[in-house]
């Protein structure tokens, strides 16, 4: 299996070439910023590249940045993404690519070097390697960002009807409860999405518009 590795630590991109290659991987560049990176993935069509997160010439995202670039331009090739940190945006735009061939694990959480071994293995299979704990940022991300979070499933199931053009004795028909219960959960779902009354909007329309967003 051949591997790409870019970190900006020529230690770590040494110690990871050796530790590689005696488990059978090939490494076939050794890079240490992003732009590198994406030129040796290019140049080489590895099954799997080994990339940090922050490079050269800024050290915030620039690898992860790199990583999701990746994944347009070469499909085809695992993305393994190591780093002390959960960069929430740019791993919420990679995992969104799709989790085949991808990986995300925090540094300090690889236990051993048979677990690491088998995660790059398995990434370049097209296979998935996610440490729990970036699993559990990303998704928090997505409730803080979904403004329908809140609702219950029930509530969902009113404001997908009040989407739909549906009086609330309509909605009320449908679901099989009464017309208070109902307007119960349109006073809930208003006060949820923080729609407070008001003479210049319509909340019903408002709540509708959150509703197709989400």
């Amino acid at each position: 299996m051949r591997v790409v590795i870019a970190d900006d630590s020529v230690l770590l991109r040494a110690g990871l070439e050796r530790l590689l290659a005696d488990a059978g991987f090939e490494a076939v560049a050794s890079v240490g910023d992003a732009a590198t990176l994406l030129d040796a993935v290019a140049e080489h069509q590895p099954d799997v590249a080994i990339v940090d997160v922050r490079m050269p010439p800024d050290f915030s995202d620039e690898g992860l940045r790199a990583a999701v670039q990746l994944r347009h331009r070469n499909p085809g090739t695992g993305v393994l993404v190591l780093s002390q940190y959960v960069e929430e945006p740019a791993a919420q735009e990679l995992l969104a690519l799709g989790a085949r061939g991808v990986g995300y694990l925090l540094k300090d959480r690889v236990a051993d070097v048979s677990e690491f071994v088998d995660a790059v293995r398995r990434v370049g299979q097209g296979g998935t390697a996610l440490d729990p704990e970036v699993i559990a940022q990303v998704m928090a991300r997505r409730r803080r960002e979904d403004p329908l979070a809140p609702l219950t499933p029930r509530e969902r199931e009113v404001l997908a009807s009040m989407a739909e053009g549906r009086s609330n004795s309509a909605i009320a028909a449908r679901l099989g409860i009464g017309d208070g219960a109902v307007e119960k959960h349109v006073g809930n779902i208003f006060s949820k999405l923080a729609l407070e009354p008001d003479e210049s909007d319509h909340r019903r329309v408002l709540a509708v518009l959150e509703y197709l967003k989400g």
